[in-house]
């Protein structure tokens, strides 16, 4: 055999045998977040690109209120090398699992910054005494999710010093493309006669969106889904579409329809959809990332509430 053929031969095999190894070490240097649901799964993919490796607690179409830890989950951070949550009592679980699973990775509490507001009451508990709740629903103001990715870009900056320029360049980026949906919020919602602009959702999950873009919200459960509304509840809030002709409600997607359905059917409200409230959707769905869920939601509220309803 020529020479130059076996040299050939030879490299030929070291290429074969290196590229699985060669890719096999890049796989392995990429930061391992873990992120506590599907919207901050989201964020963090998009400040992290290819520098990172996302695993989430809580998947799309589940809800993060309800969700219940299983061992293979404090296996998952144990391995973790940055943990990121929402905080403000979203995770009502996640300090638990985090103590079980002995993980050492840094913890980043996505919503530190933003100016909280108080949940709402279900309707038929005002002035019983009832304590008022901080809302962890703070990602459904656009603006606050700036917030969001300014803390994720200096967490993944901390646990990865080498890529923080890509970090920042994609963090910044991605607060460009916020903004833009911010308009474009207001400018859809703008649209909606100002009398229209009251919906009922199955729990209140949309106050920092209320607040943030001029709507009334209203809900029969409170901020969390695991607080079932009660007879007294549903009868207030049907009294309530009635009295002040709420034109729609709306079923989340992470919760049980039948309520809402009833609601509608003795209210006379017309079902104007579904939203997207703790959760996205599948990868196939409507609302895969953050920004197709805000843009989603909007669609909704604007066919059902918009002048040109039907």
């Amino acid at each position: 055999m020529p020479a130059l053929l076996r040299i050939a031969l030879v490299l030929a095999a070291l290429v074969w045998v290196s590229s699985p190894s060669a890719a096999a070490a890049e796989e392995a240097e990429k930061v391992r977040v873990v992120a506590s649901f599907s919207i901050l799964g989201d964020l963090v993919r998009q400040v992290g690109g290819d520098h990172v490796e996302v695993t989430t607690l809580v998947g799309p179409e589940s809800d993060v209120h309800s969700f219940s830890p299983a061992p293979g989950n404090a296996r998952i951070l144990a391995r973790a090398n940055l943990v990121v949550v929402n905080g403000l009592g979203l995770e009502g679980w996640i300090d638990r699992l985090i103590r079980a699973s002995g993980t050492r990775a840094p913890v980043v509490t996505a919503s530190a910054g933003v100016k909280t507001i108080e949940g709402v009451e279900p309707a038929g508990h005002q002035g019983h005494g009832h304590d008022h709740d901080t809302d962890p629903h703070a990602w459904q103001n656009v603006a606050n999710v700036k917030l969001y990715v300014a803390n994720i870009r200096d967490g993944l900056a901390r646990v990865d010093p080498s890529h923080a320029a890509d970090y920042a360049a994609a963090a910044a980026a991605y607060a460009d493309r916020l903004d833009a949906l911010d308009r474009e919020v207001r400018a859809a919602l703008g649209r909606i006669p100002p009398d229209n602009r009251r919906i009922i959702t199955t729990h209140d999950a949309f106050g920092y969106f209320a607040a943030a873009y001029g709507m009334t919200i209203l809900a029969p459960q409170s901020i969390s889904t695991d607080s079932e509304a009660s007879p007294r509840d549903i009868a207030a809030i049907i009294t309530q579409i009635r009295k002040e002709r709420v034109p729609a409600v709306f079923l989340e997607t992470v919760t049980d329809p039948r309520q809402m359905e009833r609601i509608a059917r003795e209210s006379g409200a017309r079902v104007g959809g579904k939203v997207y409230s703790d959760a996205l959707s599948a990868a196939g769905g409507p609302a895969p990332t953050y920004l197709d869920m805000i843009r989603a939601n909007v669609k909704a509220f604007a066919s059902a509430l918009g002048p040109d309803r039907g």
